[in-house]
């Protein structure tokens, strides 16, 4: 039976303030991208976090973005690719060491945000998160974007790779998710998403806003855990996925201990 990996963003509560809500998720996705302090996240919120996914059977990656909370990582800043490499390693590092504390296993790392953004364009800096996976742990799986910038910069750093899709985002004409601020950027409608979705599983592409298909591998699903009905879409699109006769389970190199 073939399979495919569900993740979703989480761990993105930060101090006093709740960002999605995790333990819904825990009981639909997979695998679980968590913030690393640095967008959302602290170390209150990542191990426990990752003690409730370890409880789920719910494989973790560590999730960096830009020092940006007050932008929640979706402002570019001005950060050479030297510094971004080790950005990413200093969160890789604390997520690695949060996730062995609350007894679990980090297999994977995801750029966040403006800097995932930043790495579909610009091979330097998907290079310089690569790298900076590699160094921290060379067994961890780069979730990459399917298509970009970051799945060829990966392979051609010798990390195992992972490719994913957006269940909830828009997609241009040259495989990059549309801005926020365009029109059909952000998807709403669960039941249409879990369409699309399905669509894409089956055509081995990426569907475009104007409907053009980019033929691209698929391992790992995405659902936003900060959009309001993320519950609902991640639940829709599993639903889908079961009945159209595939498993769901964690990509290859992501498998939960």
């Amino acid at each position: 039976m073939p399979s495919i990996d569900l993740n979703c963003d989480c761990g993105e509560s930060f101090g006093a303030y709740a960002m999605g809500d995790d333990a819904a998720m825990f009981d639909i996705v997979t695998s679980a991208n968590v913030a690393c302090g640095f967008h959302g996240g602290d170390p209150e919120v990542m191990a426990a976090t990752f003690r409730r996914a370890k409880e789920k059977d719910v494989a973790v990656g560590a999730h960096p973005s830009f020092p940006d909370l007050w932008g929640f990582g979706r402002r570019r800043l001005p950060f050479s690719a030297a510094e971004i490499e080790r950005l990413v390693a200093y969160q890789v590092g604390a997520a690695a060491a949060l996730a062995a504390y609350a007894g679990h296993r980090l297999t994977h790392v995801k750029p966040h945000g403006a800097l995932g953004n930043l790495a579909t364009e610009e091979v330097e800096v998907a290079r310089a998160i690569a790298r900076a996976t590699k160094a921290v742990d060379p067994d961890l799986v780069f979730l990459a974007a399917a298509g970009t910038r970051l799945e060829i910069a990966g392979k051609a750093e010798g990390v195992a790779i992972a490719r994913e899709i957006y269940a909830d985002r828009g997609y241009g004409d040259d495989a990059l998710l549309l801005p926020r601020a365009q029109q059909g950027a952000i998807l709403h409608d669960a039941e249409t998403i879990a369409a699309r979705v399905l669509s894409m599983l089956k055509e081995r592409a990426v569907i475009t806003a104007s409907g053009k298909r980019i033929p691209t591998g698929i391992d790992s699903i995405c659902v936003h855990g900060d959009t309001p009905n993320a519950v609902a879409i991640a639940a829709a699109v599993r639903r889908r996925i079961i009945e159209a006769g595939m498993a769901l389970k964690p990509f290859a190199g992501a498998r939960s201990p």
